[in-house]
């Protein structure tokens, strides 16, 4: 066989797209933070869009679509489904594009929260607007990282999974579980209101472990019991109110679609 004809018939490298939505592009520049690792990870893959690093137009076929950030657009909308109906694989990155994160909170008022930064006419460059939602609301998502940001590692772990197959299952249970595993100490014993009662698990309890409070990033565990956790926090001499307010920065769409207030 010549060396032209090994060339050819060398397996392709997946193609990777990543597309940013509302999000402040946080866990995009987290990914690049392993820079030990990057190459090595990039060396497996066709990157072959990332508005990071280049300008030029995402391609018309790809294997992998990685998104970050919530939906909060009808341009948005049409911009993951063309992404699913093109991708093999769908990773959401981030509590935006798990959750609806940060950008979740406008969900209840969208109009209202417009009209506030705006005036009376939002500008034609915001695109027709619509409840801040996950990107699993629109698509289905095959992986998802979550927190804020992510954990690169973790990303990168997704990323071999989708490329490579894993029969690892995602994490159900709250966070206290993973937390009491550290041996630190509960943060509520030392007067501090903390999010792990009902924050998905899977990130090792990391903040927790140096002394601050769970802020729920990771998403409500699916065990989570709110109410109970209201009440657990209310025992501890926190005002409730507080409680939900905390749970509202990156849980608000969750929480509505309970029924939540």
């Amino acid at each position: 066989m010549s060396e032209r004809e090994s060339v050819t018939d060398a397996p392709r490298a997946p193609r990777v797209v990543f597309a940013g939505l509302a999000s402040c592009f946080g866990c995009q520049i987290n990914i690049t933070n392993i820079e030990e690792h990057l190459l090595a990870v990039l060396g497996q893959i066709d990157l072959a869009y990332w508005q990071l690093t280049s300008s030029a137009p995402m391609p018309d076929e790809f294997d992998v679509a990685v998104v970050e950030g919530a939906v909060t657009t009808e341009e948005a909308a049409r911009t993951v489904r063309r992404l699913r109906e093109r991708a093999r694989t769908v990773i959401a990155i981030g509590a935006c594009a798990a959750t609806g994160g940060i950008p979740g909170m406008a969900a209840g008022d969208i109009a209202g929260h417009a009209a506030a930064v705006y005036g009376e006419s939002t500008p034609a460059a915001c695109g027709s607007l619509r409840a801040p939602a996950p990107v699993s609301a629109v698509i289905d998502v095959d992986f998802t990282v979550p927190c804020c940001p992510v954990d690169p590692f973790d990303f990168v772990r997704v990323l071999d999974a989708a490329l490579y197959g894993s029969n690892r299952l995602a994490a159900t249970s709250a966070l206290c579980g993973e937390c009491s595993r550290n041996e630190g100490g509960c943060l509520y014993a030392r007067g501090q209101m903390c999010l792990g009662l009902v924050t998905r698990a899977g990130c090792g309890a990391r903040c927790p472990a140096l002394g601050r409070a769970c802020n729920g990033c990771a998403g409500l565990s699916p065990d989570a019991n709110v109410g109970a956790a209201r009440a657990f926090a209310a025992s501890r001499g926190h005002v409730p109110e507080r409680f939900d307010e905390a749970l509202q920065m990156f849980n608000a769409v969750a929480l509505a679609a309970a029924g939540e207030e």
